[in-house]
């Protein structure tokens, strides 16, 4: 993050009238923050939000989705250990790419080939 961007943000924040919330997201947000000492002191509460559940990861993914419906929990198991590793943000990459894929054809279940070639198209893993 620029380092003239925490002191917009909290000129933003100090604008009269102002009803608004701000919300940081991702690694090393915290480190911006806790570096611009004007923002620091607006921060009211912090939250730590964990990766997705792996018990409830199917349950979860149908949920956000109904493409997930009825797809085996250990295929969702698969991608989660060797793609998303539980980042929702990388989930909704696949699932976009997963729907893409089952629409091409008719009745195309969701199954480990198609999982696969969804994962594939998102490049190198970090």
């Amino acid at each position: 993050m620029s380092p003239l961007l925490p002191g917009y943000l909290r000129l933003l924040w100090d604008e009269p009238g102002t009803a608004a919330a701000l919300l940081l997201c991702g690694a090393g947000a915290e480190r911006v923050v806790a570096r611009a000492p004007a923002l620091r002191s607006r921060v009211l509460t912090w939250y730590q939000v964990p990766g997705l559940d792996q018990e409830r990861l199917s349950e979860t993914l149908a949920m956000f989705h109904d493409v997930w419906e009825g797809v085996d929990p250990a295929k969702v198991g698969w991608a989660d250990a060797t793609v998303a590793r539980g980042t929702f943000r990388t989930w909704a990459k696949i699932t976009s790419r997963v729907y893409a894929l089952s629409k091409r054809g008719r009745d195309v279940r969701v199954d480990r080939a198609v999982i696969e070639q969804a994962c594939a198209r998102l490049g190198p893993c970090p």
